[in-house]
């Protein structure tokens, strides 16, 4: 039987190994397409896929079933349930991986892209640019076709160059900036606020004008320290959760 095929990893050894698989394998699972395997590579085959120990490998493994997106069977193997989707709030520990995992597993529409002014907001990320490329997404859950978010993706324009917009229908934009792209990644920034819906926003996401939403700002950086993307999303504040756990040791 043909087994699903996860992405691959890049270790931080800074983070805890079985957090880090596990986001990359949550991320691989919830960004699949719909023709892929359901059965899982054994253990021993994904911790050497990896490049960890069996025993970081049944923690990460661990972790994703009491998610409930995969079920382990003896003598069986290890499967993605059909229905998998976004269950828990993710745990953000600074891993790239992680917030791939938390922007996958929804349907995508690409409501346009190409060039747009800078906004006056961020013109502090595009220092010299007056325009950057655009890409505007309405995104959803995958069963009830529910509008969830509208995300706003402001790109530097050497970059966006190399962007095939119909990647952004199956991946997150970071997914597509490190792993289509090839931008090597140095950190990411993210502020969320609550406001109130405007009006086209209202409109998108199918609530009442002026109900609570959150407006998330995430700014990605590259090794060189500069601002890659800067994305604006906005939340309808019923179907979304963000959470982040600070590891005091």
């Amino acid at each position: 039987m043909t087994t699903f095929a996860p992405d691959s990893l890049d270790l931080n050894r800074k983070l805890p190994l079985w957090y880090q698989v596990s986001q990359s394998l949550r991320a691989s699972i919830l960004g699949r397409s719909p023709d892929a395997p359901l059965r899982l590579p054994t253990e021993d085959a994904l911790a050497a896929h990896y490049g960890v120990s069996v025993l970081t490998m049944r923690q990460a493994l661990k972790e994703l079933e009491a998610e409930g997106l995969i079920s382990r069977h003896r003598r069986r193997g290890t499967f993605i349930e059909p229905g998998a989707r976004r269950g828990a709030p993710v745990r953000l520990l600074g891993s790239v991986d992680a917030i791939v995992a938390q922007q996958s597993g929804m349907s995508t529409e690409l409501l346009d892209h190409g060039p747009v002014a800078v906004p006056a907001e961020l013109a502090e990320y595009f220092p010299g640019l007056s325009e950057v490329a655009g890409f505007r997404r309405l995104r959803g859950d995958e069963k009830t076709g529910e509008p969830t978010n509208h995300a706003r993706n402001y790109v530097r324009p050497d970059v966006a160059e190399r962007i095939d917009p119909a990647d952004l229908l199956r991946w997150p934009m970071t997914k597509v900036l490190r792993d289509a792209v090839g931008v090597r990644i140095s950190r990411i920034t993210d502020t969320v606020e609550a406001r109130l819906a405007d009006p086209e926003t209202a409109r998108l996401l199918e609530v009442p004008l002026l109900s609570p939403i959150l407006d998330y700002t995430g700014v990605t950086y590259d090794t060189d320290g500069r601002p890659v993307d800067v994305a604006r999303i906005h939340y309808r504040g019923d179907r979304f959760s963000f959470t982040v756990t600070l590891d005091a040791h």
